[in-house]
């Protein structure tokens, strides 16, 4: 069979044999090895298709340790314990999971294979990479006979700036892509759908699949629905959809931003996730049972629900990992305020919904911009916490989920809050290991000082003349 046509039906997805087949006949001369750092983008390098076939194939590649002790602008602050100048920032390896290999429609005869972070010198996983997180709380469920099953969906904004427009005018006085709130709005979709259809068509073609898209809550703001699929493949097409669709926003001489609160007059960006679990052997969903009195939800389910209710408050910096994500938690703002849950409740932090085998959890507390390892893993780990406990699950939320009720939680209202929540909590080190709770919390404290050291044009605003 022609291997053109062969990546075309395999919609992007090619297996290790073809790749090496088609770097042979020329129709991919460049391959990306790519990790994914703390802040969720991906890092890496890109090989000609010569020094792949080489050295690639076999080792894979090469990298700075620092790429995992970095705050957002790669800068190498002091106190991380693995990763530092007194260790003299040696190499880790990137070695190719061989069942990521895609074809990228967006680059010109391009393929990507992401990686996981390993010590050349054991082979072991990276204990504080995202992905090995990650990695680890889906091999902690499938020895309980779990498989879980996610999908994301992201908000972002589209500005008709490139980004280097965007970053000449100190992200400004950007021109939204629309000038009225396109939420379900066809007639304003139409405007920007040159673009929409691109990010549509050149994802599935990636084995990204798009199930939707559409106008969000405000100006310029627009959603879309990844597929459904086993946590790591999720996670994995999250972080290359937000990568893809950056790249895309450059051809295209526009601009996408993931962060959770652009502006404080705007809505803010969500990352929903929704998750199910079924049996690893039959595959039937864990989280119905017909014979329940709680509408079909199992003892499994509300196990499990409980667990992620208990530790959202110990698990937020996964949930909300940048200062401003915080600025996203409004009362009416369509991002919750409280850790509740409720049936096809949109005010509640977890929303209910489905029914038989599509009975899931989606947690609305989560932004765009997360990292999804974390933010994927941390759900998982506080749900299996839950399920080994055997808590029990909270009375639903009735009614408006704002308003709240006598002994609802409120999820933390910054970062400072987070972190002395992440600090204290002792199922964070339980689930994620002293190592990778001291580091990530670490980072969240780095990240804040450099936030009070900062001077904002709000501060100028208000105190230049009256102060």
């Amino acid at each position: 069979m022609d291997q053109t046509v062969q990546i075309s039906r395999n919609r992007g997805r090619i297996s290790k044999e073809e790749l090496i087949s088609t770097v042979r006949n020329g129709q991919i001369d460049t391959v990306i090895l790519a990790i994914c750092d703390m802040q969720g983008r991906l890092m890496g390098k890109r090989l000609t298709g010569e020094f792949f076939l080489q050295q690639g194939l076999k080792h894979g590649a090469h990298f700075c340790n620092y790429l995992l002790g970095t705050d957002m602008e790669m800068n190498t602050p002091s106190g991380y314990q693995k990763v530092n100048w007194s260790d003299g920032y040696g190499d880790w390896l990137a070695q190719p999971d061989w069942n990521t290999v895609r074809v990228i429609s967006w680059l010109e005869r391009t393929a990507l294979i992401l990686c996981d972070a390993v010590d050349e010198s054991t082979g072991e996983l990276i204990d504080i990479s995202p992905r090995s997180i990650l990695k680890r709380q889906v091999d902690r469920a499938r020895k309980k006979g779990i498989v879980f099953s996610m999908a994301s969906e992201l908000e972002f904004f589209l500005m008709k700036d490139t980004y280097e427009e965007a970053y000449q005018k100190g992200y400004e006085h950007l021109q939204l892509a629309g000038h009225y709130n396109e939420d379900y709005n066809l007639l304003q979709g139409t405007r920007n759908e040159p673009f929409y259809r691109k990010l549509r068509q050149w994802m599935a073609a990636t084995d990204i699949p798009i199930e939707s898209s559409k106008g969000e809550a405000s100006i310029g703001q627009h959603e879309v629905n990844i597929g459904y699929s086993d946590a790591l493949i999720a996670a994995d097409r999250h972080a290359l959809f937000k990568h893809g669709a950056k790249e895309i926003g450059i051809k295209e001489g526009v601009a996408l931003t993931f962060m959770a609160k652009p502006d404080h007059r705007w809505t803010g960006s969500s990352g929903h996730i929704h998750m199910s679990a079924q049996d690893l052997h039959t595959g039937k969903s864990l989280f119905y049972d017909a014979g329940t009195n709680s509408d079909g939800m199992s003892s499994t389910m509300q196990c499990i629900l409980a667990g992620v209710l208990a530790y959202t408050r110990d698990f937020a910096l996964c949930f909300a990992p940048n200062i401003n994500s915080y600025k996203r938690f409004a009362i009416e703002s369509w991002a919750p305020v409280h850790i509740v849950w409720s049936r096809d409740n949109r005010s509640s932090g977890y929303r209910i919904v489905g029914s038989e085998s599509s009975l899931r959890m989606e947690n609305r507390i989560t932004g765009a911009d997360i990292n999804p390892y974390l933010a994927y893993a941390a759900m998982i780990g506080a749900g299996l916490q839950g399920l080994e406990e055997e808590l029990t699950l909270a009375t639903e939320h009735q009614g408006n989920a704002y308003e709240g009720k006598e002994g609802a939680l409120a999820i933390p209202r910054s970062l400072y809050e987070a972190v002395d929540c992440w600090e204290r909590s002792e199922v964070v080190k339980k689930v994620l290991g002293e190592e990778v709770a001291y580091h990530y919390g670490h980072a969240a404290r780095l990240e804040q000082q450099a936030f009070d050291m900062f001077v904002t044009n709000w501060e100028r605003r208000r105190y230049f003349e009256q102060g």
